[in-house]
């Protein structure tokens, strides 16, 4: 029997959105007094504070001291955009497909670039079969599906001795899960997600193997200026030391600052690790009491802590078509949106109809307790037959 009552407890923070996601905790506009406004981000203090964000980034995440880390336009996939244009040519290519936008990679594999490319699929809330994968080839892959909330359970498929690179999309993955470095050679992410910074840049960090790759490799296609990492055989050094290819936003340069200062304070990777992995856990506690939602990934090994995707198995939702389905999960999100509980949650446009909570670092796991009730209640108010009582 569901409440027909609403709970009594609320979420401090209703933001549960899977992009851009809640500003990390105290965080007030106050904090980007520092921003370089109306300066040339050619100047000497901007453009410090450009290579500040790659050295405080560099250093949080563990990244080798090899490895060469740049800002790029475009968010998440302006960097990865660019990681697969640059790299991708030499060597045939697996692409591993299990969810919207590891999708997206291979239609540009395959469509775009036109490359010998073989594509690994698996449904949502699934993976690829990892064994299969070739690494004599180069290889494409997310590490957290954002719209499945499917990871990679751990590097351990991927050799320490292999011939081609292997390409990571982290954007939900970096600073939230302990990224394999010696197992990847091309790694983006971009500001808005684990670390709650603002839109529209992106992250792009290389390897010794892929450096080597761009200063041999000229790629068959044309190349958009944006996406342009070398010139004349060599790596362009400047983008890697804070000189964007193009205008980066100086208020988002601050506010992305700001983030990664509060990650330092609080302990660093450890603690932004726990606090999306205590998410999850109090995710799980609860769908293990549920008789109406479960994850969409089943297996356990391979749930994300950051986008926690869950679908509706109570009877009578399963016995609606899709259309029904899609209205019926929709409602629940509207009500959890009109009690100002819960904002954004939806399951993504292209996934089965369902809820997306993020759990990422800057999400109080308080919050996520306070909005579990909430489901309880909003699931009894759409089931046919329920009493609908409003609060």
């Amino acid at each position: 029997m569901r409440p027909a009552a609403a709970p009594d407890t609320r979420p401090a923070n209703p933001r549960f959105s899977s992009g851009p996601c809640a500003k990390r905790p105290g965080w007030s506009l106050a904090g980007l007094d520092t921003a370089h406004l109306g300066r040339s981000h050619r100047a000497k203090a901007p453009k410090a504070a450009l290579a500040e964000v790659i050295a405080r980034s560099t250093s949080l995440l563990g990244m080798p001291a090899d490895w060469r880390l740049g800002i790029l336009p475009g968010s998440d996939t302006g960097a990865f955009e660019a990681a697969m244009w640059s790299l991708l040519g030499p060597r045939p290519a697996d692409v591993l497909s299990f969810e919207s936008f590891s999708e997206g990679w291979a239609t540009d594999a395959v469509k775009q670039l036109r490359l010998e490319a073989r594509v690994l699929s698996a449904p949502y809330g699934a993976l690829p079969d990892l064994s299969a994968i070739d690494f004599a080839r180069d290889v494409v892959l997310c590490w957290n599906g954002t719209t499945s909330g499917v990871r990679m359970p751990d590097g351990d498929f991927i050799p320490d001795e292999r011939e081609g690179l292997v390409l990571c999309d982290a954007t939900s993955a970096a600073f939230a899960m302990a990224l394999p470095w010696s197992k990847l050679d091309a790694v983006t992410w971009s500001w808005q997600k684990v670390l709650g910074g603002e839109a529209a840049h992106g992250m792009l960090a290389l390897s010794p193997r892929a450096v080597a790759r761009l200063e041999s490799h000229k790629p068959a296609w044309p190349m958009p200026k944006i996406f342009r990492l070398a010139k004349g055989g060599a790596l362009i050094d400047g983008i890697f030391a804070g000189e964007t290819i193009n205008t980066p936003s100086m208020l988002c340069v601050a506010d992305a600052l700001d983030g990664l200062v509060w990650a330092e304070r609080i302990g660093g990777l450890p603690a932004l690790i726990a606090r999306s992995e205590a998410n999850l856990a109090c995710v799980a506690d609860w769908v293990g009491r549920s008789d109406w939602a479960s994850f969409l990934a089943e297996r356990p090994e391979i749930r994300s802590s950051t986008s926690i995707c869950l679908k509706i198995v109570a009877p009578w939702f399963t016995a609606l078509d899709t259309a029904g389905q899609a209205a019926a999960a929709k409602k629940i999100v509207s009500l959890l949106e009109e009690k100002g509980v819960a904002l954004d949650i939806g399951a993504y446009r292209d996934a089965p109809p369902g809820l997306r909570i993020w759990g990422g670092a800057t999400v109080e796991t308080a919050d996520i307790a306070a909005l579990l009730p909430w489901l309880d209640w909003a699931e009894a108010q759409v089931r046919p037959g329920a009493a609908q009582q409003a609060a």
